[in-house]
């Protein structure tokens, strides 16, 4: 059974506002803690910090200080010191700034509500890319068993929201990087998921810089044409068109391969230099 619903969609600031309310008791009030007692959680959502708005923000804490204090929760592996629960961003940009101690408020927490909490506060101010979002999901199903319907009512979101995000790891490796790195939507990256070479597709509407109804209809053609072409090939046995779809999976590329005799040809259709470039590469390696 799954447990009852916390109400963590709130966001941080509810929390903080507790915390600042409750004052009396220990682990509520705001206070200052020495920066090398703080901590990141490796089970933190976010992983990737944009260099220019990290510059951006220790300035700002050079010149005004770190106006938000940073929740945290005593350090399950260094008695004494501190993990971060949200506010890792503030954390790296105060070291740039040369701080030696950053507000903090400290709270007890279990593994299960500090992941929660930093998925909340991510999402809502929109710090994590859909990949860091989808893995924050997927550890709380994963790793505490939540259901997607617990994980939705957690972070205030639809379960829809929750299960689409949660089909984006599934998609290849290079569609799953390029949504890191924010070339692709994720409304683009499900308009291609299901046609034939979907990698290759992806490459397209990023090259092209197709809308996500532009990416639908390409996607959609795509389908279109690989069912006509799925049909048997005079000449070609089963294993030599699995061989093809593996490979043409592997490299999200068409892929043909002509055998006759105990020799032939492999032929790799490219749809740009980049393309090309990326199959030299594999080549080489």
């Amino acid at each position: 059974m799954s447990e009852p619903r916390r109400g963590l969609g709130r966001g941080l600031s509810a929390l903080l506002d507790e915390a600042a309310a409750a004052g009396e008791g220990p682990g509520h009030a705001t206070r200052e803690a020495p920066i090398e007692q703080i901590h990141r959680n490796s089970a933190q959502p976010r992983v990737d910090f944009d260099e220019d708005g990290m510059r951006r923000l220790a300035e700002s804490i050079r010149e005004k200080g770190v106006l938000q204090p940073i929740l945290v929760r005593p350090s399950p592996e260094r008695p004494g010191d501190y993990q971060i629960v949200a506010g890792e961003r503030r954390w790296r940009a105060a070291q740039t700034a040369g701080l030696t101690s950053v507000p903090i408020v400290l709270r007890e927490l279990d593994d299960l509500e500090a992941l929660e909490i930093a998925i909340v506060e991510n999402v809502q101010r929109t710090d994590l890319n859909p990949v860091e979002e989808a893995g924050g999901y997927r550890a709380l199903v994963d790793r505490f068993g939540r259901t997607q319907e617990d994980v939705a009512a957690s972070v205030g979101r639809s379960r829809s929201h929750v299960a689409n995000a949660l089909r984006l790891l599934d998609m290849p490796p290079p569609i799953v990087e390029m949504l890191r790195q924010g070339r692709l939507s994720p409304g683009h990256a499900r308009a291609v998921a299901t046609a034939p070479n979907p990698v290759s597709l992806a490459h397209q509407v990023v090259e092209r810089g197709l809308s996500v109804r532009a990416a639908e209809a390409l996607g959609r053609r795509a389908q279109a044409e690989g069912g006509r072409s799925a049909r048997p090939t005079p000449g070609k046995d089963a294993d030599t068109r699995a061989l093809e779809a593996e490979l043409a999976q592997a490299l999200g590329l068409s892929v043909d391969i002509a055998h006759k005799g105990g020799r032939g040809s492999l032929t790799i259709r490219y749809a740009s230099l980049e393309q090309l470039e990326d199959v030299c590469r594999r080549l080489r390696r």
